[in-house]
């Protein structure tokens, strides 16, 4: 087996003070930040004309303002172009990603009377949601599920969905089979960081929605901060990130393929290790260099290993958390004699416990959502889910004994805060 290394390898007294910085330099995000401004204000300020220039420009697409929009024609005609099998194993994904969704839907009713006092949470759909599917070099027919499907579950009227298309115009048939499967029909040909800013801003062809989910390149992730400020989004997700938290005792061909396979999305995406043993260190090395020779898009992975792949050996598992939880990884994989009682100590947007639990069987068969945090964000957004896509209002009734009972400490409390006609609010209640 060879043994040239590929990825970073460091130990922790040899870590860069930025070593869990992503891939963008303050120089480098400056321009992406400057270029996306640039986009979204020319689809603000052109509407369909801009989407229409960006089409050429970015996937060599001729388009018009007529043709921007999917029709029911291609969406029919995308089920000719699939198999059955690929229907089916989208209408498994679906079945399993309800199941889970529709229980954290039970979970939502929160009802508590207290003296007279009765609070109780009403959870209302948004009125509308668009949700960006990436393409490019693959077809991503399992996010339409984990975005559109959830939406629909959480019973959001209006969802749209924007997926780049090809040369010719046409957007991948399983992201069109998936969508109509999901009973969506609103979808439009156009992507990355000006099909951010038509959902959020609208065009002449496309209305405005009230959140955007989804993931994407660094592009769209940075439109979709951007336009944060005037429409929600669900979170940074993307580039798509892998860390696995691993002992002695794990099987390094198993890590090797994990971070190879988290490799192919893309040659931004981001394979790390974090280890207590020098020896699966160097196993790891040996196992990718040997696997990448023979790995389909070996190029593309090579890439993206060879730039953001790293590993780093630990001291002792204390250390090993430390760092983890400092990174936040998007996919978290704990590969260690005692995974299930160090996962209650780790921070990432999903944690998947055990060598039977890689990232694709979060992706596309354990019903949990793969749109998650990505870039550190996991320390405090968490991943996609139903209660995303709706708004969350509590109600309050109080009777004149529950008042009676309150009165007093909100007299003190309003004094205390100088606001004494919210305490007068209260007396009025009690005059005859």
């Amino acid at each position: 087996m060879q043994n040239q290394p590929i990825l970073k390898l460091w130990t922790t007294n040899q870590l860069p003070k930025d070593w869990f910085c992503r891939q963008q330099t303050n120089q480098n995000q400056a321009e992406l930040q400057t270029t996306v401004k640039t986009i979204i204000d020319h689809v603000r300020t052109q509407g369909d004309q801009a989407i229409i220039e960006f089409a050429q420009k970015f996937d060599k697409a001729n388009l018009t303002p007529a043709t921007l929009q999917v029709n029911s024609q291609e969406i029919k005609d995308a089920y000719q172009q699939v198999t059955k099998q690929q229907i089916a194993a989208i209408e498994f994904m679906k079945q399993r990603v309800s199941i889970f969704q529709n229980q954290l839907l039970t979970q939502t009713n929160v009802q508590v009377f207290n003296e007279g006092i009765m609070v109780k949470t009403l959870m209302q759909p948004l009125e509308s949601v668009g949700c960006y599917i990436p393409g490019g070099q693959a077809a991503y027919p399992s996010t339409v599920i984990m975005t559109a499907l959830v939406a629909k579950l959480a019973g959001v009227k209006r969802i749209v969905i924007c997926s780049p298309c090809d040369a010719e115009g046409k957007v991948n048939p399983l992201v069109l089979v998936a969508a109509d499967i999901c009973g969506i029909s609103e979808i439009y040909r156009i992507g990355g960081a000006q099909a951010i800013a038509a959902l959020a801003y609208g065009t002449q062809t496309i209305a405005p929605v009230r959140k955007i989910v989804g993931p994407g390149s660094k592009y769209v992730t940075a439109a979709k901060v951007q336009v944060s400020q005037d429409t929600a989004i669900d979170m940074p997700a993307g580039p798509s990130e892998i860390l696995i938290l691993a002992d002695q005792y794990a099987d390094p061909c198993l890590i090797a393929y994990d971070m190879i396979s988290q490799a192919e999305h893309g040659t931004d995406s981001i394979s790390a290790l974090i280890t207590t043993s020098p020896k699966l260190a160097q196993d790891v090395q040996s196992w990718i260099t040997n696997i990448v020779a023979q790995a389909p898009r070996a190029e593309k992975v090579l890439e993206s290993l060879s730039k953001y792949g790293f590993i780093i050996v630990c001291t002792d598992m204390d250390q090993a958390v430390k760092l983890t939880n400092q990174f936040a990884a998007e996919h978290l994989e704990v590969l260690t004699n005692n995974a299930q009682t160090l996962s209650k100590q780790l921070i990432a947007g999903l944690i998947l416990i055990g060598p039977y639990s890689p990232v694709p069987l979060s992706d596309y068969a354990s019903g949990t959502n793969h749109v998650l945090p990505t870039g550190g964000f996991a320390q405090s957004f968490s991943g996609l889910s139903v209660i995303d896509f709706m708004r969350r209002v509590s109600i309050a009734e109080c009777s004149k004994e529950g008042l009676e009972k309150v009165r007093t400490h909100i007299k003190v409390l309003t004094d205390t805060e100088n606001l004494p006609n919210h305490s007068k609010a209260i007396e009025a209640r009690f005059q005859q």
